[in-house]
């Protein structure tokens, strides 16, 4: 049974209160690569993951793939088109096997009304991933390749960072693929600048995952 108080959105319920509404949400699987919805779909379902991770991407003008956002376990997307009622904005694809829970837009409405606050938690968290999503944009469009990649990599590490002897490891397993759709360059671009991190010691590998090891130089170069 997923305990959805560790979601953000749901940690002022009280445990009956949570135990009240889960009934609502269903359950869903999806492989690597899968689509969970594209640029477009009509926004039927919130979505939270549970286990694995969910990119959320747009192409750009010259159709090349750019990630906005990794969502994690215990975060939600989909969120402002269910509650806007558009369509979903972007497209949601797997990044491993993963699995969700989902809740139609129709018994969210009844929810957030049962659960008012539950709209005030929500419109926070949207609007500081819009602002967070804005600035990826912006960073693309107006910073070198490197700041660029020193930012995602200060980013990921607040995310997903794990203090060790030998510095933060970003918990969440990337590739130089990810990278490079992250920060909107090409897949030898991030390779060379993260061999040029590495050389500088600026970041290494700890058990398969990057290890940022000096990272008031890293945000040097930002």
């Amino acid at each position: 049974m997923f305990d959805l108080k560790q979601v953000s959105i749901f940690t002022t319920l009280s445990p009956d209160e949570a135990k009240e509404i889960s009934p609502y949400f269903v359950a869903g699987k999806y492989r690597k690569k899968e689509a969970v919805f594209s640029e477009g779909d009509p926004s039927e379902w919130l979505y939270i993951v549970k286990n694995g991770k969910v990119k959320i991407t747009k192409l750009s003008q010259e159709g090349k793939e750019i990630i906005l956002e990794i969502i994690s376990p215990n975060e939600f997307f989909g969120g402002i088109a269910v509650l806007r009622g558009f369509p979903y904005p972007a497209n949601a694809v797997a990044m491993e096997d993963t699995e969700v829970i989902k809740v139609s837009r129709r018994n969210l409405m009844s929810i957030v009304d049962r659960f008012p606050n539950l709209m005030y938690c929500m419109a926070t968290n949207i609007g500081d991933r819009i602002k967070g999503s804005h600035e990826t944009l912006k960073s693309i469009a107006l910073e070198k390749v490197e700041s660029r990649i020193a930012s995602l990599l200060i980013k990921l590490s607040d995310k997903a960072g794990e203090k060790t002897p030998e510095g933060m490891v970003i918990t969440m397993k990337l590739t130089k693929q990810d990278i490079a759709e992250m920060v909107g360059t090409t897949v030898e671009t991030s390779i060379r600048t993260m061999s040029k991190f590495s050389k500088a010691g600026l970041i290494g590998t700890k058990a398969g995952r990057i290890l940022i090891k000096d990272i008031d130089r890293l945000k040097s170069l930002t």
